[in-house]
């Protein structure tokens, strides 16, 4: 069993509410990031764009919830180009405040430094692959999805372009598929808003929305009126 279930129980969907900006982070209050969602992310990328440096803890309010921390490069969506060296740094400065930290699968190689800070520290790890442009095939996605468990994560998690209406149902078939690691699942484009219920409710276990006025990826909800569409089972229409 991963030591990490009782943070990403099985057929549980959590929220995790992201930060667009340093000003979104800082004008949340502990009342509202408690009543959006689960998790709350902090996009170190984004932090450092607006001015962060290391040491500083912008989100020092918001500690009552779990914290899971990222630093993406532009490759994988992020803000800046960062190289692996200065995501390192960046992840070593926040471990003492970090519930779990998000590495994209493909970065794993030179990653690899912060992977065994994580492993020292028994920090879990999402392997996350995100695909902006077009849909991978499931089979590329089982493959991932594998290396991710080999390579130790406690979530695989999916983010993709989804080009058609049909394509939401193929990632919804994907998250009901039986996996030794819990996954994370969701569209993005003009198909995301119903992928994300869609998935969350197939088993998803964590499901990202946004916190304050900026999205943090495309077709991204508010977290709070994505965890209420969950609670409700409520999938928005298509047009």
């Amino acid at each position: 069993m991963n030591q990490h279930v009782a943070l990403f129980p099985p057929q549980q969907p959590q929220v995790v509410g992201s930060f667009g900006s340093m000003q979104d982070l800082l004008d949340c209050t502990q009342q509202q990031a408690i009543s959006s969602c689960d998790w709350i992310e902090i996009r170190l990328d984004i932090l450092c764009r607006d001015g962060w440096k290391e040491g500083e803890k912008p989100w020092g309010h918001l500690q009552d919830l779990p914290i899971l921390f990222t630093a993406r490069c532009q490759s994988e969506g992020g803000v800046l180009a960062l190289s692996s060296a200065q995501r390192h740094s960046m992840i070593s400065a926040v471990l003492d405040d970090a519930a779990a930290v998000d590495v994209e699968l493909a970065q794993c190689r030179e990653m690899a430094e912060s992977l065994l800070l994580l492993r020292d520290r028994k920090i879990p790890w999402i392997a996350s692959m995100h695909h902006f442009t077009e849909m991978p095939s499931m089979d590329h996605c089982r493959e991932a999805r594998e290396t991710a468990t080999t390579h130790g994560a406690s979530v695989y998690k999916l983010a993709t372009y989804l080009p058609s209406v049909e394509s939401i149902a193929t990632l919804e078939e994907f998250q009901r598929e039986s996996a030794t690691i819990p996954v994370s699942s969701m569209g993005m484009g003009p198909y995301a808003a119903a992928s994300r219920v869609r998935c969350a409710l197939a088993g998803s276990v964590l499901n990202y929305g946004y916190i304050g006025q900026a999205p943090t990826a495309p077709g991204q909800w508010p977290a709070a009126a994505l965890r209420e569409a969950i609670r409700l089972r409520e999938i928005p229409a298509i047009a």
